[in-house]
C-alpha cells in the first residue's frame, strides 16, 4: 500500500463532491412547488443502516514509515424528530483499516486497527425539495480502538475522544422508506503502545462515504 499523503485528502473532497452531485438540479427546478421549510414530521422515529467506505486523513504515526488503507465502513442510527427540523438519538459506526511497515524493499504487513465508535448525535433537516430531503448531522463520543497484529510486538491503540460531522441527502421512495448517502468527518486522535514503548501521536481519523436505506415511522 501507498502512504496515505495529501491525495486522500483531494480525493475525500471529490468523493463529497460527487455524493452532493446525487442531487439532479433539472429535478429539483421542477419540483419547486414541492419545496417547503422543515425537512421531517415531529414525532417521528428514523432508523438507518448504511455501508461504505472510511478514507485515512493521514498515516497513522510519523514514528516509523507506514500506509494505512482505505477500509470498509458500516454505520447504524436511530433518530426521534423533537419538531420538523431537529432530530436527536445515536449513532453506531464500525470501520476496519489495514496497516503496513514500509520498508525500502517492500512493504510487511502490521495488521489492521478497527474503530468501533458511539455517536450520541444531533441532526438539523432545516428544508426539503420535493423527495429530496438534505441534512446536517454531529456526533460527540467515543472510539473503542483495537488492533490485530499480524507480526510482534502487540500494538494497543487508546480509545479515544470522537467527533464526527456528516452531511447527508435522503430521497424519499414514499412516507416510511428513503435511500441515502452521506460524507462525514470523524477525529480519533489519541496515543498507541507498541510493545512497551508509547506512541503518543497515533491518529486515525477518517472520512466516511455511507450509502444506504432509511425507514420512518
Amino acid at each position: 500500500m501507498k502512504s496515505v499523503t495529501l491525495k486522500s485528502w483531494c480525493g475525500g473532497l471529490l468523493l463529497g463532491c460527487a455524493i452532493s452531485l446525487l442531487v439532479p438540479t433539472g429535478q429539483i427546478r421542477a419540483e419547486e412547488g414541492a419545496e417547503s421549510f422543515g425537512g421531517i414530521e415531529p414525532k417521528t422515529w428514523v432508523l438507518g443502516a448504511r455501508v461504505g467506505f472510511a478514507v485515512p486523513t493521514q498515516t497513522l504515526t510519523d514514528n516509523f514509515s507506514s500506509s494505512t488503507g482505505i477500509g470498509p465502513l458500516v454505520n447504524f442510527q436511530a433518530l426521534y424528530s423533537f419538531n420538523s427540523w431537529f432530530l436527536a438519538g445515536l449513532m453506531i459506526e464500525w470501520e476496519r483499516h489495514g496497516v503496513d511497515y514500509e520498508t525500502r524493499y517492500h512493504d510487511v504487513d502490521l495488521g489492521h486497527q478497527d474503530t468501533v465508535s458511539v455517536l450520541p448525535t444531533i441532526e438539523f433537516r432545516p428544508f426539503k425539495l420535493g423527495k429530496f430531503v438534505p441534512y446536517a448531522n454531529m456526533s460527540f463520543g467515543v472510539n473503542v480502538n483495537s488492533f490485530g497484529e499480524n507480526v510482534r510486538p502487540v500494538i494497543s491503540p487508546s480509545n479515544t475522544f470522537a467527533w464526527r460531522i456528516g452531511w447527508g441527502l435522503d430521497y424519499m421512495l414514499n412516507k416510511q422508506l428513503a435511500v441515502n448517502a452521506e460524507w462525514a468527518y470523524k477525529l480519533n486522535d489519541g496515543h498507541a503502545h507498541i510493545g512497551r514503548d508509547r506512541v503518543n501521536d497515533w491518529n486515525a481519523s477518517s472520512f466516511g462515504f455511507l450509502f444506504g436505506v432509511k425507514a420512518f415511522f
